[in-house]
Formats: structure tokens, sequence, C-alpha cells
């Protein structure tokens, strides 16, 4: 059974960060151990909350803690999510480093996570530069929306030929897969592109009317996990956007704000619709 290290945020109520990832990883069946980059009282586009960043200091001694007891050859994959303060990041990367040393085939999965159409930059200074300059290379999978891809690849992206092109710019700079796991392209769809070894394919739904915030983090979460439960990055793609889109389709429904992981966790593992796979290249 795989066991993957999540390190991203963490709330008290609501469905994001590694509220959002834990339980989908879960649900595939999968081990979960994770570390809390914050602690807030419920995600931020509520306009208010409490809590604050983990110090740096602290996730390594957590880590190490971990550590401790002899199990990182036991740690299939790292997800990395949403920092709080770029001093996570040298942490993070020792972190790697060391699940890499002690199992060689470990991946490490990095939603950089940055900002986003519409509301821009919600990260502190110093995290883009990170992704771009140290985690990028050492990334194995990366996660980027249509913001972050654009940030990252320095082009803009409004057609699904730029897209292709700009996840294999990426591939070129380390990751073997990326996954792009939002693009915008029309008013009303939504599109999800995976470049790979073998390929590029994209997947295209409806755009549903609703704020659903936390999409990311358990898009991140199920790509991740079909793919160390050995599916093909065109089939993994498949399963989570059909997956999420349920989720979505369910939190319409729900109307109190938070993703509807729980009311709607048999879409993780069996999607109710099938989406239809587009080789681009």
């Amino acid at each position: 059974m795989p066991t993957v290290l999540s390190i991203q945020s963490w709330v008290a109520c609501g469905n994001v960060g590694n509220s959002a990832a834990l339980f989908p990883l879960q649900r595939l069946g999968l081990e979960t151990w994770s570390l809390n980059t914050v602690a807030f009282s419920n995600h931020t586009g509520y306009g208010k909350w409490r809590g604050d960043a983990v110090p740096a200091a602290q996730i390594a001694s957590l880590f190490e803690g971990i550590a401790e007891l002899g199990v990182l050859p036991r740690c299939d994959a790292v997800l990395s999510g949403y920092l709080g303060a770029a001093e996570v990041g040298p942490v993070l990367l020792d972190i790697i480093a060391r699940i890499k040393q002690a199992n060689p085939r470990a991946l490490f999965a990095c939603d950089p996570v940055m900002g986003d159409i519409g509301p821009g930059w919600y990260v502190r200074a110093g995290i883009p530069e990170f992704y771009r300059d140290r985690a990028l290379p050492v990334a194995d999978i990366v996660t980027p929306n249509r913001f972050e891809l654009e940030w990252l690849t320095g082009g803009r992206v409004a057609t699904l030929a730029e897209a292709s092109a700009a996840a294999a710019a990426l591939r070129k700079r380390g990751p073997r897969i990326v996954l792009v796991t939002s693009l915008d392209l029309a008013p009303d769809r939504v599109t999800a592109v995976a470049a790979g070894p073998d390929g590029v394919w994209a997947v295209e739904t409806p755009m549903l009317p609703v704020e659903a915030t936390g999409c990311g983090d358990a898009v991140a979460a199920l790509f991740l996990g079909w793919l160390l439960k050995s599916k093909p990055v065109a089939e993994a793609l498949a399963a989570t956007v059909a997956a999420i889109y349920g989720v979505i389709e369910a939190t319409m429904r729900s109307m109190d704000g938070e993703l509807a992981l729980v009311a709607a966790q048999d879409e993780l593992v069996s999607p109710s619709r099938s989406v239809a796979l587009h080789q681009l290249a």
C-alpha cells in the first residue's frame, strides 16, 4: 500500500490544503502522513480567519520525529502545496532529499500554489521564485493552474496548443509529468491538460457556476494517488477530472460553500460521469 507525506496548509473548519488532500488519498486506499505549513481557522476566501503560519523550524522538527521512527523507506511520495512562508522552502527540499535517499523510487509531486486568475497572487514574497528556481528542477510531478503555468513559463496560455507547449517546456526543466489543473479557454468550459513521457492529453468539462475553494488541492492529490496506483498519465487525468466534477456537482447541491468531499466520496473512487480524453501530442 503506497504512503504519501502531504506538506501543505491546514484549516480547522473546511476543505482546503491538507483537509482537501488527505481524505481523497485515503479514499483511494493510500496511507497518509501530514505536515501542516499553516494552521488557520478557515480558508482566507471568507475574508476573515484566525491562525498563523507554522514556523519552518517546527516543521523540520516534526519531520525529524517522523524520521526517528525509521519509517522513511516506506514513504512513496511527497505532495507539497501551500507553503506559508519562503523559509519553509529549504525545509521542504531537505525532506524530499532525505526521503529519496531512504527510498530512491519515491516521487515529489509539487503543487506550486502561488495564485490564480482573478485573485492574483496569494503567497508571501520569495515563494514564487522558490518554486521556479529550486522546486521545479527536483520535482517529478508538477500541477500548476493556468496562472501559475503562465508565470513559471513566462508566456501567455490562451489555447490548447499553447498549454501543450508550456507543459512541454516545464518538463524540460525537471518534472517528468505536468498536470495543468484548470484552463478557462472558453466562457463555459474548463480544460485540464496532462503531459508525460508518452504524450499530452486534454479533458474538457462544462464550467459549473460555483466557487469551490480547495479543488486544486484535491485534484493534485487524486492525480498523484492514481499514478501511485499504477494508472498511466492519461487514465489518471481522466479519473481525476471525472471525480472532481462529481464532487463540484455535489458542492453545488450542498450550498454550504465548502468542497463536498465527504458527501461525494464515492465519486473519488468511482466517478458517476465519464469524460473524453483528447490526445494533443
